[in-house]
């Protein structure tokens, strides 16, 4: 039988999930995603996406943080040495912000408010 099913541009397939809750990415969808050792995993409404890591989202900030560098007086290698090390602080900072919002979500956490916010940039 084949549990692949094709609808205009979607192609869905039925996987089993184990005991453990882990399930098995179809071979052909792992090599077309070029997925590696991680996923991301996104609760979407009444879905879990699953999908390769961006690793280029931090290069978004590449430019920002590149300026923010040489304006501090970094050049040469001591520049790209500093960049690496807070190009790869982003992602948890990231995470850290995600996990923050949640809680206020939940109501676990007070929030900022926009006069919060806009108060400690005037200081």
């Amino acid at each position: 039988m084949n549990n692949y099913i094709r609808n205009n541009q979607h192609e869905r397939k039925i996987i089993s999930v184990s005991k453990k809750r882990q399930i098995t990415i179809p071979k052909k969808y792992f090599i077309i995603l070029s997925f590696s050792n991680e996923v991301e995993c996104i609760l979407q409404e009444n879905s879990i996406v699953i999908r390769p890591i961006r690793e280029n989202v931090s290069d978004e900030f590449g430019e920002f943080i590149l300026s923010e560098l040489i304006e501090q007086g970094y050049s040469g290698q001591e520049l790209i040495t500093k960049f690496k090390e807070t190009r790869r602080k982003i992602r948890p900072a990231v995470e850290d912000l995600l996990s923050e919002a949640e809680e206020v979500a939940k109501g676990k956490k007070k929030g900022s408010t926009l006069e919060d916010v806009f108060k400690q940039e005037d200081r």
